[in-house]
């Protein structure tokens, strides 16, 4: 079974950037597609990006697109999500996210425990 451990949240204020790390165990994640969920206080989760095995095509939220940018390192089972331009609407939980599958999007299946970004002036 895999596992996650998301790092790299903080606090920033409007306009900085961050840079989320999710190093899987378990099992090689090179094969899967890979995803970024988000869920704000009092709101539902939602898929803020998606990276794709067979085709390596990435996806994103229209909130995001043009600020976030997906990649992943296969070598060392790690995907990341460079965040610049950050919104206050930007403050969540973070969470790697995979369903196993190649393509995206992704089934919520398997979660980290998640890494809190948190923009404030």
């Amino acid at each position: 079974q895999v596992q996650f451990v998301e790092s790299g949240g903080g606090l920033v204020r409007p306009g900085g950037s961050l840079r989320l790390s999710c190093t899987a165990s378990g099992t090689s994640i090179r094969h899967y597609a890979m995803a970024w969920f988000r869920q704000a206080p009092g709101k539902e989760r939602e898929e803020v990006s998606c990276i794709s095995y067979l085709d390596g095509q990435t996806h994103y939220a229209d909130s995001v697109k043009g600020r976030f940018t997906i990649s992943r390192d296969d070598s060392s089972n790690t995907v990341y999500l460079q965040m610049n331009n950050l919104k206050s609407e930007d403050t969540a939980d973070y969470y790697c996210v995979t369903d196993l599958s190649t393509v995206c999007p992704v089934y919520p299946r398997y979660w980290g425990q998640g890494t809190r970004v948190t923009i404030s002036p």
